[in-house]
């Protein structure tokens, strides 16, 4: 088996070689896990989930080392990643109560009784992008393995260690071998696949809206269940009787968080006419005073790019002609690091302000009604997340309403939370993570019917 450098983007370094994956290897995961199934379906409810909660504690054990290698390979500050898996052991944790309440209801019916049960699947493929790696991987393994499921777990080449990790710390937890298993390689060898495997029950996938596409397509054939969540290019509506300072104050870290790799991020600021210059003075001492630099650094505030071709990509965005109001500072030296960029006044029509960057790149796009308003949020092909300032309830509602987005947030830029349903409308995906709502999607619905008519 051949080797992956894994690169470290604020040192374009190598940070981990590990073992590539290809479709011998990934054929033997899927056994592994369609050997472990029956196995792992029998164990009783109430012992899968200690087990489940052994893998939380385990995990909460190690946060401190698993938060500094995310930092590391994904390029995100110490403390965001300390956030972030954080969050893994509150998955874990949440869904660790999951396998004892997946209960059934009983229907009336003439002649008899109705149940219906929560069936697993069976194997599981998950398949897991670069930006947030272990965070949207237990999204995906927590509720997956609490249903009953079995899982092989694609990470993406760029950041598979902490994933890696996952797999030994889930073993050493007590988790049977086979019920979960990575593979490290190629989403063109790999991922494929797990897509067209024919043991293989259900994909599920984070990615962009292309790749979901073919996903989708190559899963028909076997009439796989699949679960997608792709792009985005949120809108952050501001209307001028909102607390404009407290926007302004949280708009940055809604485009430039994970230095605006994050299919959430709200980057088209749509903003009152009447207050957008305001607004964009109260935006600047915000931006420039976000800290590009080390990821391990606690002053950090934003990190690099993960590689040198995104940062490509997303300086294409930005051209010699682009309208930019705020720039803020990179360091010097190595590393993939791109400076939080404002545009503004921005074209509806322009390509930045259509197309998802994945960068910390913001457009600003004055607006004079509500009608308007909500008319350029919704003219996307996208609809994952959105928010709207306002201190105007019933138009908080309104426009809440409106908003062709599957999460959205009033007065804040909050889009996840592990106990509420997270997904998108329109080419931002099919199906919701997180909540209860994620199980209903690694389970199917089996009814039936006991007689109780005598001979």
């Amino acid at each position: 088996m051949s080797t992956l450098a894994v690169i470290e983007p604020a040192t374009e370094r190598v940070l981990a070689e590990v073992a590539r994956a290809g479709v011998d290897e990934t054929d033997a995961a899927v056994a592994r896990a369609k050997a472990a199934f029956p196995g792992w379906r029998a164990v009783a409810p109430g012992d899968r989930a200690i087990l489940l909660r052994r893998v939380a504690t385990a995990l909460e054990h190690e946060s401190a080392a698993l938060a500094v290698l995310e930092a590391r390979n994904a390029g995100k500050p110490i403390g965001d990643a300390r956030g972030e898996i954080a969050m893994v052991v509150e998955t874990f944790n949440y869904y660790a109560g999951a396998p004892e309440r997946l209960t059934g209801e009983t229907i009336p019916v003439s002649g008899g009784v109705d149940m219906t049960f929560h069936e697993p699947l069976g194997v599981c493929a998950l398949i897991t992008p670069w930006n947030f790696p272990l965070a949207i991987a237990s999204w995906k393994v927590a509720p997956a393995l609490a249903a009953g499921n079995t899982v092989v777990l694609k990470p993406a080449e760029l950041t598979p260690l902490t994933s890696l990790e996952l797999e030994r710390i889930a073993l050493d937890a007590g988790i049977p071998e086979g019920v979960l298993n990575v593979v490290v390689g190629p989403g063109s060898v790999c991922g494929q696949r797990l897509v067209e495997h024919p043991d293989v029950a259900k994909v599920a996938f984070t990615g962009s809206t292309e790749v979901g596409a073919r996903i989708a397509a190559a899963a028909a054939a076997s009439i796989k269940r699949v679960t997608l969540e792709l792009g985005g290019k949120s809108p952050n509506l501001i209307f001028a009787d909102a607390d404009l300072e407290r926007a302004a104050g949280a708009a940055p870290a809604a485009v430039f968080g994970n230095a605006g790799q994050d299919c959430c991020a709200r980057s088209r600021i749509l903003v009152e006419r009447s207050v957008h210059e305001e607004f964009l003075r109260l935006l600047e001492p915000v931006i420039t005073a976000i800290r590009v630099g080390d990821p391990l650094d606690a002053e950090t505030t934003m990190g690099p790019l993960i590689s040198a071709e995104q940062r490509a990509s997303v300086a294409a965005f930005v051209g010699d002609r682009a309208p930019v109001a705020i720039r803020g500072s990179t360091p010097e030296g190595p590393g993939y690091w791109y400076p939080p960029t404002v545009l503004s006044p921005v074209d509806p029509a322009d390509r930045a302000a259509r197309e998802e960057i994945f960068g910390p790149v913001a457009c600003l796009i004055p607006f004079d009604s509500e009608h308007e308003a909500i008319r350029l949020a919704n003219d996307t092909v996208y609809g994952l997340s959105g928010s709207i300032w306002t201190g105007d309830g019933g138009r908080a509602l309104r426009v809440a309403r409106a908003l062709e987005a599957g999460v959205i947030s009033i007065n804040s830029n909050s889009s996840v939370r592990v106990t509420t349903p997270f997904g998108g409308f329109k080419q931002s995906g099919v199906g919701r993570e997180l909540g209860p709502h994620a199980l209903e999607h690694y389970s199917e619905l089996k009814n039936v019917f006991y007689s109780t008519e005598g001979g």
